[in-house]
């Protein structure tokens, strides 16, 4: 029997077979249609079996399927660098590839720790992250979302010492989110007075907090928290793995900062491929990746996969790309982005929208259970998380199509 992710398999229903996909829907052998309103996991960006991406996999697969990334490298990896080199900061130029988003944090830390290591300070060992984060399900990634986790709660006695700040929650009709913002900042540079000069990095979720319940703060206050942390040297990691690939509406969620917010490290993931095949990266500064550079190997970064830089994965990677930037997808992102804003939903709290996501929350999980188990029903795909209902569709969903999904919900609410 297959064992599922995140599901009580004793009281969770058998999984229904899928025998095809197409754009926005899921299929099943009797013709029953889904149509998948959360990207399966956030990583379809452009809806199921993509034609185009699957036949730049095919023409890959052909020519060269694997290669150990150590001796040789390979032109698709090449291209991607330099695809993502138009999107980035200057600063971010250095590209480490792994194979998941988990892999690509768990990178971002050892990196971060080693960097300091690697200068004669091996004693900035503490980490800062915000509450209620998700970065992963390995045990560094673990260990900065924090030991109050509702994920990883079972594991809590292995983490490392991390410190946890506060989040300004931020959705319609809030009142005094400055002022909290502000409360927040002061009480952490309080902490940092004492134990400052042993922190290695800051790493945040930037915007949206995804697996907490599509948690939004503000841009405002991402600043004021990078702003302290850089006084007292410490390093900033951007977990870009949900939140890349115009999630938020722009490329980056960090796109929506100054200049001087631009972080050390960033870490990116699912959507990288469209879907398709596992691939990450871990992107940092000059800076960093120097202080790896010597006669000693021991300060190299030891880190590493069978499956990195794949070539037929980082194949499907360029062509998501391409499709990503094309005049016609950006103008889809934008549709979905103002649909969102304009709909109206009586009777649910905290409404909230970025980008494609847009979430709410209802009075309780068995009443998000019971709307989303009749969106079910009915051939559309929500998974809620607690209380929480949201949608982050495929950019390939059509305006009468995500209308007709607002227009089921509110009937149901």
């Amino acid at each position: 029997m297959i064992w599922r992710p995140f599901t009580q398999e004793k009281t969770t229903p058998e999984a229904i077979k899928i025998i095809k996909g197409d754009g926005l829907y899921l299929y099943t052998k009797n013709g029953t249609r889904y149509a998948d309103m959360i990207s399966s996991w956030w990583v379809n960006i452009h809806g199921h079996a993509n034609k185009e991406i699957a036949d730049a996999i095919s023409e890959q697969a052909h020519k060269l399927e694997q290669v150990i990334f150590t001796a040789f490298c390979h032109e698709p990896a090449e291209k991607l660098v330099d695809n993502l080199k138009t999107v980035l900061p200057k600063s971010l130029n250095k590209f480490f590839f792994s194979d998941n988003g988990s892999t690509s944090v768990e990178v971002a830390l050892k990196m971060a720790y080693q960097f300091f290591k690697n200068q004669g300070n091996p004693d900035r060992k503490i980490y800062l992250h915000l509450e209620g984060s998700y970065h992963g399900d390995t045990y560094g990634a673990m260990s900065v979302s924090g030991k109050n986790s509702i994920y990883h709660f079972n594991f809590a006695d292995f983490f490392f010492d991390t410190i946890t700040i506060s989040v300004p929650e931020f959705y319609e009709d809030i009142e005094n989110i400055q002022q909290q913002e502000d409360d927040i900042i002061k009480d952490l540079e309080r902490r940092l007075d004492s134990v400052g000069n042993n922190v290695c990095a800051l790493i945040v979720e930037p915007l949206l907090q995804g697996a907490r319940g599509m948690i939004l703060y503000r841009p405002e206050f991402l600043e004021k928290l990078i702003k302290t942390v850089r006084h007292f040297n410490i390093l900033v990691i951007f977990d870009e793995v949900m939140t890349g690939f115009y999630r938020t509406g722009k490329f980056f969620a960090m796109d929506y900062l100054n200049n001087d917010s631009t972080p050390d490290l960033i870490c990116i993931s699912k959507a990288l491929t469209g879907g398709f095949l596992p691939l990450s990266l871990t992107i940092t500064t000059e800076q960093i990746y120097n202080t790896f550079l010597s006669d000693d190997f021991s300060k190299s970064f030891i880190h590493g996969h069978s499956y990195t830089g794949n070539p037929i994965a980082c194949a499907a990677a360029c062509k998501s790309f391409e499709i990503l930037t094309r005049k016609e997808t950006i103008n889809n992102i934008k549709n979905i982005e103002t649909m969102h804003k304009n709909a109206i939903i009586d009777g649910v709290n905290k409404r909230r929208s970025i980008g494609v996501m847009t979430a709410f929350d209802l009075q309780s999980t068995q009443e998000a259970n019971r709307i989303t188990n009749e969106l079910f029903k009915q051939g559309i795909f929500i998974r809620p998380l607690g209380k929480t209902i949201y949608l982050l569709p495929p950019y390939c969903i059509t305006e009468d199509e995500l209308n007709d999904v607002y227009k089921r919900i509110k009937q149901l609410i």
